[in-house]
């Protein structure tokens, strides 16, 4: 290796690195935002209830019906 050489650093990774710099709590607010949205319980009984009123979809769906 050249005494020159440096690892190479992406102008992406640079930027996410300064902004938490400049911004401590990012990380943190992004997981209340995860959670807000994507981390819930989910209710199995209700679940299983939506699956089995399920009306199977017709073979063309475009098609309407004949009578």
């Amino acid at each position: 290796m050249p005494l020159f050489w440096k690892p190479y650093k992406s102008e992406a990774s640079s930027f996410i690195d300064e902004l938490k710099a400049k911004k401590p709590t990012l990380e943190q607010e992004q997981r209340q935002g995860r959670e807000l949205l994507w981390d819930k319980a989910v209710d199995r009984a209700a679940q299983a209830d939506f699956r089995s009123a399920r009306v199977a979809q017709q073979p063309y769906v475009y098609q309407t019906k004949a009578k």
